[in-house]
């Protein structure tokens, strides 16, 4: 008779466990999908509920740091940007975020070795875009 609760028990965790983390991976998804539609604060709640359940999710924290751009919240910008970059330090959208408010803040150098590591861990996706733009700078005559 102990054995069959115990079992039911584990069963109800079971499927309460994997409920749980159905509704939480539609967190972050949720907030992407508002905040492209540019409903920052709306968006801010579900990348905040995801982080309750998944903290370790960098992008969360990336798409805070940019609501709190739109914001103009430095602080909390700089915050969730620093948190991307100790769980994804070759992140290079946020090493590119920080560098940019490290010039606006006049942080020069900061904003310098932040531009040496970019260089280092964005070597081939730097290269494409070095391509993209002379190719791109091709296609507009010099007089527009």
């Amino acid at each position: 008779m102990k054995i069959s609760t115990l079992f039911n028990v584990l069963i109800f965790c079971l499927i309460f466990a994997t409920n749980v983390f159905a509704k939480n991976s539609n967190s972050f998804n949720e907030g992407k999908k508002l905040y492209l539609n540019k409903k920052f604060e709306e968006s801010k709640f579900f990348f905040e509920k995801d982080l309750v359940f998944n903290p370790k999710n960098s992008k969360s924290y990336l798409y805070l740091a940019k609501i709190y751009k739109e914001k103009e919240n430095i602080e909390e910008e700089q915050y969730n940007l620093q948190n991307v970059l100790l769980l994804d330090p070759k992140n290079d959208e946020a090493i590119y975020l920080l560098i940019m408010l490290k010039i606006e803040q006049s942080n020069y150098k900061e904003a310098r070795d932040l531009i040496d590591n970019f260089n280092k861990v964005c070597d081939s996706f730097c290269s494409k875009k070095k391509d993209i733009n002379e190719k791109f700078s091709k296609l507009i005559p010099e007089n527009e």
